[in-house]
């Protein structure tokens, strides 16, 4: 049409629209449907740990030395449902970010189809996290109401990198987990299903993270990364720092002060959180979102 201008196609969004392409269709040949594919019927096995004990807070302090076997069961058990209970309040965060970021495209689209995948995704992990707490014995553990509260303004404010890179934080963060925990014979086999589930589904969540991360990046100045940096490494340390709530020790049947106390000084435990991130970090790196005031928060949840 005559005065009107249309922006080429370029290389980028070539391989942008190559990326979602692969994601579904690696979505269409390997995906579950957990209401079928986890064991909910069968009586929880109190002789099993929850997650593999090396991950629990309390893992190498001297409490946990005094702990009989039942005690460190019933804890690891809380701290999963806890990391389950996280896992849902974030995917909803994560839900709204990306059908708001894909609002006005065309969602006939790769990149709206496999957005939409993903949601999809999602909202099944949700209830399966919240059926795997319940059949833990474990209350629906949540956030502060003031890092609930943060929660509210990042879902609303957050945009491109921001919400891509944060997205990325707690995906990665979790999977490290949970690719350990889907290993250990000593978890419940129900909760193994789950995290199976959850780390090869998520494991394309996580493609497409990077990828969007990288694309709204191209072009950026050091300002917005800047900015944009120093957000993801605030939203990454009340996300990381939310993901065991202070009730499951209670909840287990110990001394919640004393918990706490050695939880907070456990050297070990911050050391496996420290290990769990080395290529999350990289990529951060490279991505030019390891800015000085960002590094700050990382170091405070151990993350670096």
């Amino acid at each position: 049409m005559a005065g009107s201008t249309v922006r080429p196609v370029t290389q980028n969004d070539a391989q942008d629209d190559g990326v979602s392409r692969r994601l579904l269709d690696s979505a269409a040949v390997l995906a579950y449907d957990p209401a079928t594919e986890v064991d909910w019927d069968t009586p929880l096995d109190l002789d099993c740990h929850g997650a593999s004990p090396e991950w629990s807070t309390l893992y190498g302090t001297t409490y946990w030395a005094e702990l009989t076997e039942a005690q460190r069961k019933a804890l690891t058990r809380q701290e999963a449902a806890s990391v389950a209970s996280t896992g849902i309040w974030f995917e909803m965060i994560l839900q709204q970010m990306v059908l708001r970021d894909v609002y006005t495209k065309d969602p006939a689209g790769d990149e709206v189809q496999w957005a939409l995948t993903e949601i999809a995704d999602e909202c099944r992990h949700s209830i399966m996290f919240a059926r795997g707490a319940q059949k833990l014995g474990a209350p629906s553990y949540r956030p502060s109401r003031p890092v609930m509260e943060l929660g509210r303004a990042f879902k609303t404010l957050a945009f491109g990198e921001a919400a891509y890179a944060a997205i990325l934080v707690a995906e990665e963060v979790l999977d490290v987990m949970q690719r350990d925990w889907m290993r250990d014979e000593r978890v419940v086999p129900f909760v193994r299903t789950i995290n199976n589930i959850h780390v090869v589904e998520e494991s394309r969540h996580m493609k497409f993270a990077r990828e969007q991360t990288r694309k709204r990046l191209r072009g950026a100045g050091r300002v917005r990364r800047q900015i944009n940096a120093f957000v993801v490494a605030v939203a990454s340390y009340y996300i990381v720092t939310s993901m065991v709530n202070r009730k499951v020790y209670e909840n287990a049947g110990l001394d919640e002060k004393r918990a706490l106390a050695e939880a907070k000084a456990n050297e070990h435990h911050k050391s496996m959180m420290r290990s769990s991130c080395s290529g999350l970090m990289e990529f951060l790196a490279s991505a030019g979102l390891l800015t000085g005031p960002a590094l700050a928060f990382y170091k405070r949840a151990h993350l670096i």
